[in-house]
Formats: structure tokens, sequence, C-alpha cells
């Protein structure tokens, strides 16, 4: 009997994850307490759902190997990291018959997990204390990253890295183009998921943040002020609350964004689509489900990425929701805006963050190139 990651709804509402048996959907109390640690923590609804489905792996995996998940060995951790490539992926749907695999990256990330679960238990005393060091190792920093201060004697330029992993290449961030947006927007078959798709790439807000809207935060007048709100201008508030949808706002300080005319109109579209659903007529959420049961209630996670998915198919495009915001972001800069700008848009606390939006577009690398080539003809004659 292995282990799966399960919903859970608390009286409030508030939707979290657990882990519980496979079979007989007993709770695991070290791999729950974990996540309702993260819930305490202030970490995103997707993390806790992603951690929860990767704590249930390595606790399924310890049970068929017949190894006490509270003190494993290095070695068995290792095996455990290279099991999960050499191990096929179960089929997604009774039709699939191609053997999927994960990759070294993804390997990473759910070591990665693994041991911050470990090291959670090590606090709480389930996990002897002797296996924090052998989890990670001294490294040396000889290229310091961005803003990072190494002391004056340069004491901090040796950090713990981490020991249990693949050595992987960086595959780069992946973001969606002005062009792309329009053919997914295109493709949408509905005023609701077109609204969605502009939305996100009108604000550059992360999925949890729009499917966290509530009708109130939406003030897309030219004048605000009866509202009791002294933004000018159409724009979004932007914040963190409990939602049913288990939605969540990532950044912990509110925000605004101003939003175009042009956006303002697709909302205006989507409430009339939306109205001929009498049981959304009572939902706060801006965006709920129209078409499919339960009907009137806030869209969820798992809707928006099947969404995605079919704009994507119609599109012809490799899409999801955090492409848009990566391609927002990398519009703007580009543009000419000042990432001080674009920092706050987006809601980064950190200005390191903002690193991994610059990008260099095939035109301006092959502009450098040509730049260089004339310059090199004009020398010559």
């Amino acid at each position: 009997m292995g282990f799966r990651s399960e919903r859970a709804v608390l009286a409030s509402g508030q939707v979290v994850w657990t882990v519980v048996g496979a079979d007989d959907f007993v709770l695991h109390r070290e791999g729950s307490a974990f996540l309702q640690g993260l819930r305490d923590a202030g970490r995103a609804y997707n993390t806790e759902r992603t951690y929860a489905g990767r704590v249930a792996l390595f606790l399924s995996y310890c049970r068929a190997e017949r190894i006490n998940w509270r003190s494993p060995t290095v070695w068995q951790l290792s095996r455990f990291l290279h099991w999960l490539v050499e191990t096929p992926i179960p089929p997604k749907g009774p039709s699939s018959r191609r053997e999927r695999f994960r990759d070294t990256n993804t390997a990473n990330a759910i070591m990665t997990t693994v041991c911050e679960y470990l090291k959670f238990g090590i606090r709480r005393g389930w996990v002897p204390r002797d296996l924090e060091d052998q989890l990670a190792e001294p490294k040396f920093l000889a290229y310091l990253p961005k803003d990072f201060d190494p002391g004056e004697e340069g004491q901090f330029r040796t950090v713990r890295a981490k020991q249990i992993k693949f050595a992987s290449v960086d595959s780069g961030i992946e973001w969606l183009t002005i062009e792309q947006i329009s053919r997914l927007a295109a493709a949408a078959r509905h005023t609701r998921d077109r609204f969605l798709v502009l939305l996100l790439w009108c604000t550059g807000m992360r999925i949890g943040e729009a499917l966290g809207l509530r009708r109130e935060d939406l003030h897309f007048m030219a004048d605000s002020q009866w509202l009791g709100c002294q933004v000018k201008g159409p724009h979004v508030h932007v914040r963190r609350r409990i939602n049913g949808n288990g939605a969540w706002a990532k950044s912990r300080m509110p925000r605004t964004i101003p939003v175009t005319a042009d956006l303002v109109a697709d909302y205006t579209d989507y409430l009339h689509e939306r109205s001929a659903v009498a049981e959304a007529e009572d939902s706060d959420m801006v965006f709920v489900n129209l078409f499919r049961a339960p009907l009137g209630r806030g869209m969820s996670y798992s809707s928006a990425k099947d969404l995605f998915d079919r704009l994507a198919r119609r599109a012809g495009l490799r899409a999801r929701p955090h492409m848009v915001r990566h391609g927002a972001a990398t519009h703007w800069i580009q543009t000419g805006t000042d990432e001080a700008v674009v920092q706050e848009l987006l809601g980064h606390v950190s200005k390191s963050s903002m690193s991994v939006y610059v990008h260099a577009s095939d035109e301006d690398k092959r502009a450098a190139v040509e730049r260089v080539a004339a310059r090199q003809r004009e020398e010559v004659r």
C-alpha cells in the first residue's frame, strides 16, 4: 500500500492538501503536518498541492522498498533520485500508450521537496539530526549572484549546497509574444476565456491572483472615489485572501494595476455572457464556472489549466498561464519600461527577481550580428 495526495475542506471552507494512505485513506500525520507548515508559512496553494504529491511519492517509494522514511541513508536517497528518471510515469489516461519519463530537472525538484520535508522532520524530532549534514555540502561561491553580500572578509561566500541532485542544464524561461497572445485569445470560444487571457497579458498577474479576484476588486471606471478609492483611471486591486476555490495571491502586499479601455470592454462582454447563467449571479468571484458543474462556483486551478491546454491546441502553441505573465513582463522591459515600474506591476519584493524577464529576442541577436558584419564591411572598404 502506498500514499497519495488528497484535497480536504476545512470548516472555514478553505481547500487544503493532505497525504493519505492510497487504499485506506488514513491520514499520514507527519506528511500532512509538513503541508500545514507550508500554509502557516504563507506558501502558495499551488506549492502546497505540488509538494503534497511529491511527499506522497517519496513515502510510497520508501514503503515499496522497505525503507524507513525517517532515517534514509544518502545512498538510499540517491537511489530514489535515479528511480525517478528510470521509472515510467503512469499514463494520463487509458488511451495513452506512449511511455513518459521524468527529466533530471523534475527529479531534482522532487528531491528538493523531499529534503525540505526531511529537514522539517528534523526540526520536529521525527528524523535524526545527523542526517541534515548529509543532505548538503559546503560550496565556495567563486562567482557571486547579483546583489549578494559576501561579507567584509568573504565569510558568506561559503554556503550549503544540495548534495543529492543531477547536474542539469537550465532550459530557460518560456514566454509568449504579442502575436502568440493574439492567437491564444482568438482561439477562445467564450468571452470569459478571452477576458482571462487578456487580463493576464494586460496586468502580468499570476493565475492564482486572477482566479482569486472578487468583483469588488475591479475598479473599471475613470473615477473610483465614490468607492473610497483614490487610484485614478480603470485599475484592478490584487489582494491576498482565503478563497473557496483555493486561489492564492503569492505576494503578501496588496497592489493596484492599471488596465486599458479595451480590457474594460472585454469585461463588459464577459458580464453579458455571465448573466445568462443564473447560478453565477450570487457569486462574488470574477471567474466562475459557466459551462460545467458546479455552475457559478469560482474557477479552480485545474479548470484554468484545462482551459489553457484547449486554447493552446487550437492555436497551435505551447502555452501556460505563467508564460503569459513572463511575456507581459518581457514586453514591458523590451519596450523601455523602467525595471522598478515592472517590479511594482508584477508584485516582486526583490529586484533580483527581475533578471528572469530580461530576454534577448532572436531579432535582437540577429541585429547585433548584422551590426558587427556591417562594420567589418566598412573597415574592409
